[in-house]
């Protein structure tokens, strides 16, 4: 009597986990240079969940192409593409497939949130694919910041509809979007579904700060997914202008601590100046990475990208930047009243010497 191997136990979830890192390496990028290298191609439109016009598109679409499998320590592949926003970031997005039950996925995202640094080995990467184009970079940065993101897209998920996900799972949910090995309280997995959105009956997404749950159709999940990488990216070039201000703001308030006295201040103009270059350019830099897509249209992407730019803590920086650049303008116009200031007492100081010497020529000439 022959017996048979008994069959594998059908996984409960099917789908994808995408690690994406994101460098802000220059101020912009020539991206008609880029698109020279032999594998790029441009990423024309953004994908939308609904038809579209024509003018819901990126307004400098990026640059994209492929890079080498990413292989971990444990043995698990990534296949991975790199892309190139006009505004300075680089975008690495690798992709692990996988069919597992919640338990197995759980602990995988754990293992990935906390315990491997995809930053540390992603920065090698980008360097290495930005030597071939140094000319395509505009005033490249020193100091690179960079920003992690999570994302796990579940394709199919054994006979549950996003209903019964959210009411049978939600705090393995939560997990895998706080990344915790153990199960969240009660209010805090609240907390967490509280950004849940639904666009058809039979798609979900929950976004959270540094990882956001999928359940969609590979095509349906390509919106969200373009816009998480986007709120990722304008989260990194608001963390720049924060940074930058900050350095600016110093050095401005060191610079004016020393030019108190009233002849070293006639130097404030030139400072002044800079400061304004400055601002001009962050306000300049603020609108391009603003103005890069556009969702006109498409309500869903819209309320979407405003759930993620919330999550990921894009309104919070915006909201120093703002404040720094007030700040900044109310310094810059204070420099130029005290440089104004000074330059009037200076020309008042030598028209009085002037008179003074005109009436002593005038009376020496009379009584010598």
């Amino acid at each position: 009597m022959s017996t048979q191997a008994p069959s594998p136990v059908p996984a409960d979830l099917v789908g994808s986990v995408l690690v994406l890192i994101q460098f802000d390496v220059c101020e912009e990028f020539r991206l008609d240079q880029l698109q020279q290298t032999a594998s790029a191609r441009k990423l024309s439109k953004p994908i939308m969940k609904q038809a579209a016009p024509a003018y819901v598109q990126y307004q400098r679409p990026p640059v994209v192409e492929p890079l080498e499998p990413l292989i971990l320590e444990s043995g698990e592949q990534l296949q991975g593409e790199i892309k190139y926003f006009d505004y300075g970031v680089v975008s690495l997005m690798f992709r692990h497939e996988f069919a597992a039950g919640w338990d197995t996925l759980v602990q995988l995202a754990s293992r990935w949130v906390w315990d491997i640094d995809f930053a540390s080995r992603a920065e090698p990467i980008v360097r290495r694919y930005l030597e071939r184009i140094p000319g395509a970079m505009v005033k490249p940065y020193p100091r690179w910041l960079s920003e992690d993101y999570f994302i796990f897209h579940i394709r199919e998920a054994a006979g549950s509809s996003p209903a019964e996900l959210v009411r049978n799972h939600g705090l393995a949910i939560a997990q895998l979007v706080r990344g915790e090995r153990v199960p969240l309280s009660e209010g805090e997995c609240a907390e967490v579904l509280n950004s849940k959105m639904s666009y058809y009956s039979n798609d979900l997404s929950v976004i959270g700060w540094n990882a956001a749950f999928l359940y969609d159709t590979p095509t349906g999940a390509e919106t969200a997914i373009q816009l998480l990488e986007y709120a990722n990216s304008q989260l990194l070039e608001f963390r720049h202008y924060d940074e930058l201000l900050t350095e600016v703001l110093a050095g401005t308030y060191d610079s004016f601590g020393k030019n108190s006295r009233l002849f070293v201040r006639w130097r404030l103009a030139r400072s002044a100046n800079n400061l304004h270059t400055v601002l001009l350019e962050v306000v300049e830099l603020t609108e391009r990475a603003d103005n890069a897509i556009k969702f006109l249209s498409d309500m869903f992407a819209a309320r979407l990208y405003r759930l993620a730019s919330a999550r990921v803590g894009v309104p919070d920086y915006r909201d120093l930047v703002e404040q720094k650049v007030r700040t900044a303008e109310e310094l810059y116009h204070y420099m130029l009243d005290q440089f104004n200031q000074s330059r009037a007492f200076i020309l008042e100081a030598t028209v009085v010497i002037i008179l003074l010497v005109e009436l002593y020529l005038a009376f020496r000439g009379r009584f010598f």
